[in-house]
């Protein structure tokens, strides 16, 4: 399995609580294989022309290419943001084993 069958997908969530809602979803749902939460970071961003600051997690989503539009549609869906923030990185290497079980953990 090539490494170009996983996307590494990321947003932000205000809240730990909300964070671990979001991945639960997504794990049910099967769009994600594996969601993890970073600790509290804290973000400066410009806002309708405002310099703003906040505190926030990070969270790191891992799926396949063909989910990624579903992934994007649910993230939309759920998320308390007005504009969030969705990047997608598709991944350049990586184990087979784990490719595998991403995978399969979406099928």
């Amino acid at each position: 399995m090539s490494a170009d069958r996983c996307v590494i997908v990321l947003t932000t969530m205000p809240a730990e609580d909300a964070a671990l809602d979001l991945a639960k979803t997504l794990i049910a749902e099967r769009l994600a294989a594996c969601v993890s939460i970073f600790p509290e970071m804290r973000s400066v961003y410009r806002w309708e022309g405002r310099i703003e600051q906040g505190s926030e997690h990070q969270i790191v989503m891992k799926t396949t290419p063909g989910k990624v539009a579903a992934l994007h549609a649910r993230l939309e869906a759920l998320h308390p943001y007005a504009v969030a923030e969705i990047l997608d990185i598709p991944a350049s290497g990586g184990g087979d084993a784990y490719l595998a079980w991403v995978a399969k953990s979406v099928d």
